[in-house]
């Protein structure tokens, strides 16, 4: 019985992080199906709830302590749908269908800048700065086409006059997430700590700020936080030339080491 019991908890999966998962995904692909019907302001705030869903699912699986390598597998998984092909495609259909073949190639970067985001930030999790991201987080770059769908559709505008330049804003959202910019992860903030008063005021501002006009305070922040990433680059590029030469020293230190063997020898 405890054999079968054993075989029963590996074979299954944990329920409430791959819910919040999969509430994402079919966001991510209720915004395909509606900007297809010409819903794009139901298209952009479905990706804003794959968005909260994916920041969601990773907080309740470490707080629940049912972290898997399955759920980290799904999860981009979802990714790959909910911020790289649903911006994509809503953004193609709401500007991009009459500019031929530059728009829906601008469109296929996005995607393969998403997909190729999520491959490097798989295989550097382990060994990658905490503090920092490489490159724009996927999340935030749907945020920019989705905040921009969204503006537009609140406001009525005919952005299909404007297509041209709103694919040059889909190839750079896409190129970003592969550069080498680094962005702010955040991660720094001390979330439990103590804060002035008036960092209370602030707080209470921003929400308000968003409760007034969500689509245009949303697309102006995840621009700024998207510019943040070269300007911080360029601010630091001397201490990130200087850490670049210290890991190599220590790395050529580490293996100019002499091994056990030697020192037997």
């Amino acid at each position: 019985m405890k054999v079968k019991k054993s075989l029963a908890n590996r074979r299954g999966i944990y329920l409430l992080p791959n819910l919040l998962t999969t509430a994402g995904l079919f966001a991510g692909f209720y915004a395909v199906v509606a900007s297809m019907q010409g819903h794009f302001e139901n298209a952009a705030i479905a990706i804003f709830i794959a968005m909260i869903m994916d920041g969601l699912d990773g907080r309740m699986a470490r707080m629940t302590n049912t972290q898997s390598d399955f759920g980290a597998e799904y999860d981009s998984m979802a990714d790959m749908v909910s911020f790289g092909i649903a911006p994509s495609l809503v953004v193609y259909n709401w500007a991009l269908t009459d500019i031929g073949k530059f728009g829906w190639l601008a469109a296929f970067v996005y995607v393969v800048g998403a997909a190729l985001r999520l491959a490097r930030f798989n295989t550097q999790v382990a060994t990658a700065d905490k503090n920092y991201f490489q490159g724009l987080a996927s999340p935030s770059a749907a945020a920019i086409l989705a905040g921009l769908v969204w503006v537009g559709s609140k406001y009525q505008w005919e952005a299909k006059p404007w297509g041209f330049y709103i694919a040059l804003l889909t190839l750079v959202a896409g190129l970003l997430m592969v550069s080498n910019f680094r962005y702010s992860s955040f991660k720094e903030v001390d979330w439990k700590g103590k804060i002035p008063f008036i960092g209370v005021l602030v707080i209470v501002l921003v929400f308000i700020f968003i409760a007034i006009d969500p689509p245009t305070v949303l697309f102006v922040g995840f621009t700024l936080y998207a510019l943040s990433g070269p300007v911080m680059t360029l601010w630091r590029i001397k201490d990130i030339k200087e850490e670049r030469q210290r890991k190599k020293a220590l790395k050529k230190e580490a293996m100019s080491e002499p091994t056990i063997d030697e020192v037997d020898n």
